[in-house]
């Protein structure tokens, strides 16, 4: 006689997820790089994206919903309070990815640079006259026309200036491509190389855990340690 074999439980309610895999990010643009792309990218009417990415680490979909209403200039912060995406062709708004809102501090060369697209802004709207469309909380970064620009726009647009320059530039002089989202890697690099606490570096890259940005950027670190064993040799003979 065939018995029925059943289980008095469920084995996949004792089953553990597979921990999430941080994949370090590969080789990004020294700041020398970065300092060339921005100035390559000054005369564009979007340069204010790229230096805001480069300079806050904040990611695309962050930049591409940030509103006037989030920029501080007297405080000079500007507020993330969500994130913009695109589904079935469709702009989509909704919460950032942690769902958290932070505060990113910005410098006076960014605040400066906010400024000048503002006023740049209203260039646009000036000739756009009554085709403008933008709202009252209006977008930072949007067409001629007011509307917001769609993430992928800004995705486009730095292959197609690294390709433009590197096109009239000899071998050695040619930028790296890289990834919009490359950019957010040099931010992070660049402070944890300077020796910023990681804790501030994932508050403003928007981490919900500080460990998450020692995974993510654990080669980085690992450099930083390299040299740690003379700096405090170098610290105790009072040698700055």
């Amino acid at each position: 006689m065939k018995v029925e074999e059943l289980l008095t439980s469920n084995p996949v309610e004792r089953a553990k997820r597979p921990k999430h895999v941080y994949a370090e990010p590969g080789s990004v643009w020294t700041p020398e790089q970065l300092r060339t792309f921005l100035s390559l990218a000054g005369s564009h009417r979007l340069f204010a994206f790229f230096h805001l990415a480069a300079y806050t680490g904040a990611r695309r979909g962050e930049l591409v919903n940030l509103r006037w209403s989030n920029v501080d200039f007297v405080g000079k912060t500007i507020t993330i309070a969500g994130s913009a995406g695109v589904v079935d062709g469709e702009r989509i708004e909704g919460t950032t990815k942690s769902g958290r809102i932070r505060v990113v501090s910005i410098d006076d060369e960014t605040v400066a640079v906010l400024w000048e697209h503002q006023a740049r802004q209203e260039a646009d709207k000036a000739a756009a006259g009554e085709e403008w469309s933008g709202d009252k909380d209006l977008h930072v970064f949007t067409t001629g026309f007011g509307r917001p620009i769609y993430p992928d726009t800004v995705t486009q647009l730095i292959r197609d200036l690294v390709k433009a320059h590197n096109a009239a530039q000899s071998s050695a002089e040619r930028l790296p491509f890289a990834r919009l989202h490359d950019l957010r890697h040099v931010h992070a690099t660049t402070l944890l190389l300077a020796g910023v606490p990681v804790h501030v570096v994932a508050a403003r890259l928007g981490h919900a855990d500080p460990a998450i940005t020692l995974r993510v950027y654990a080669h980085v670190i690992r450099s930083a340690e390299a040299s740690a064993a003379d700096v405090f040799a170098q610290a105790l003979k009072g040698t700055p």
